[in-house]
C-alpha cells in the first residue's frame, strides 16, 4: 500500500543524533529509520510518535536554514495543561530557553515553545481543537456514529 496524504516535514540538523534525543524527550517521539546517505555521506533519521504515518525528517547539514523559529513551529498536542508544564519545566530544568506556557483559549488552547538543538521550535499543547475542526470540515452533518 502506498502512503496517501501529509506524510513528513524535512527539517536540516547539525547532528541529527542530538535532535532525535531532544524530540524523544520532549514530543515522545522515536527514531524509526536511520540511515547515512551513500550519495552525501549524510545521516537521515526519520522520527515518529506513533500515532499515525507521519514523521519528521531530519537530515544532517553544516548550516541549518531556513529555520523553524519567530511563530513558524512543529506541533504536538499533550493530554493537559499540567503536560504542557511538566514538559516546560523539564525543559527549563534542561537549561533550555522555553517561551510559555501562554493561554490563548479555544481554539488556540495552552501553549509553549521549546527550540531545539538548531533552533526549530517545538509548540507543545493542549485544547487546540484540531480535529473537531477537521472533523466539522469533513463531516458538516454531524459527528459520525
Amino acid at each position: 500500500m502506498s502512503d496517501l496524504g501529509f506524510t513528513h516535514i524535512a527539517l536540516t540538523a547539525r547532528d541529527p543524533g542530538a535532535s532525535a534525543a531532544f524530540y524523544a524527550r520532549y514530543a515522545e517521539m522515536t527514531v524509526v529509520h536511520d540511515r547515512t546517505d551513500a550519495s552525501t555521506g549524510h545521516r537521515v533519521v526519520w522520527l515518529s510518535d506513533g500515532t499515525r504515518p507521519f514523521v519528521i525528517v531530519l537530515i544532517q547539514s553544516a548550516e541549518v536554514t531556513p529555520k523553524l523559529d519567530g511563530m513558524a513551529h512543529l506541533g504536538v498536542a499533550v493530554a493537559s495543561r499540567e503536560e504542557v508544564d511538566r514538559r516546560c519545566d523539564l525543559a527549563r530544568s534542561d537549561g533550555r530557553a522555553v517561551r510559555g506556557p501562554f493561554d490563548y483559549g479555544p481554539p488556540v488552547g495552552y501553549w509553549a515553545f521549546i527550540p531545539d538543538p538548531d533552533g526549530h521550535n517545538l509548540e507543545i499543547s493542549t485544547d487546540q481543537e484540531i480535529e473537531l475542526a477537521v472533523e466539522t470540515v469533513a463531516h458538516p452533518e454531524g459527528p459520525r456514529g
